[in-house]
């Protein structure tokens, strides 16, 4: 079964029938925004309800992660987790098409109102285990911005975020690029007292999620691990700052933040933090040690090469 919303398909061949994660009625809210409004009136909105989930899903500084980065209209996206929108929009604007994988109905209606006028996206619901084998071409670019980090609660393997990456390997062309946000569970900010961002609680990350399950963060050197033993020879890594959410810088190895650069550390939105120490201060003394890259509050990994093993 297939619908159209505007000029958005939605693919329902693999939709459960059922929205199995939710984050309840403020998606009804959302859903009523997209339907009545335009997108350039979603920041007089964002000011007006003053409310986080509607910040998240609904501000421009959301395309920040990828707005600069070159996407050519001759090239294919593949955006796995694509929920309500935040990025979809930019890269149907960059790219040839965008073809979306999400769980949610709910959420994939708000990103297809939200896009009704661009005739380049196709969104797939189900759980990706199951929309991934009926894909029928490759991709230039995969992305999975904020979704990296809960392979285990999707992918039913001993390994999950190995496998993950092992089955986008799948459908990546040759040459073609993954790119993944993801928080860093190192970053400096749960030193200094915010809480991790999907569970709550503080060090819970740092603490290496102790009890938890669905959700994990890595490393720097955690992540670069599982990209190697996928197969994945050649990847960047940059640094987007304060976090990939709400960047409003990208560093890169080979630019670097300078001592006094990083004075932006007092953004939480969604949870209440603690200040056990002046991030800037510490971020000074980090960045004169050449340890910058092990505390950034995010990454944002470019992965090539990843095709090699298709031919």
């Amino acid at each position: 079964m297939k619908k159209e919303i505007g000029k958005v398909v939605l693919d329902y061949e693999c939709y459960p029938g059922k929205d199995l994660y939710s984050d309840g009625d403020i998606e009804d809210t959302l859903l009523d925004i997209v339907k009545n409004n335009s997108e350039k009136e979603f920041n007089k909105i964002i000011f007006e309800k003053g409310d986080w989930a509607i910040m998240y899903h609904l501000s421009p500084l959301r395309a920040n992660i990828l707005n600069w980065y070159p996407i050519e209209k001759s090239e294919s996206v593949l955006e796995i987790g694509s929920g309500c929108g935040a990025i979809t929009s930019t890269l149907a604007d960059k790219a040839g098409s965008v073809t979306c994988i999400d769980l949610s109905e709910k959420r994939s209606l708000i990103n297809a109102y939200r896009n009704k006028d661009r005739d380049n996206i196709t969104i797939k619901l189900g759980n990706f285990e199951k929309v991934e084998k009926t894909l029928t071409q490759k991709y230039d670019i995969i992305t999975l911005i904020g979704v990296f980090e809960y392979g285990e609660a999707y992918i039913s393997t001993q390994d999950p975020y190995l496998q993950f990456l092992k089955i986008i390997k799948k459908h990546l062309k040759k040459n073609g690029k993954i790119i993944i946000a993801i928080e860093n569970k190192f970053g400096l900010k749960y030193w200094s007292g915010c809480q991790e961002d999907h569970f709550g609680g503080y060090f819970v990350g740092i603490e290496n999620y102790i009890g938890k399950n669905g959700v994990k963060t890595f490393s720097k050197e955690g992540i670069t691990g599982i990209i190697e033993e996928a197969g994945f020879m050649s990847h960047e890594f940059y640094y987007p700052y304060p976090d990939y959410k709400f960047a409003d810088t990208i560093y890169s190895d080979y630019r670097l933040p300078m001592p006094g650069e990083l004075r932006n550390n007092m953004r939480n939105f969604d949870r209440q933090r603690m200040v056990f120490f002046d991030e800037t201060k510490v971020f000074n003394n980090i960045i004169e040690e050449n340890l910058f890259p092990l505390y950034s509050n995010s990454f944002l990994i470019i992965i090539k090469e990843g095709a090699d093993a298709n031919e």
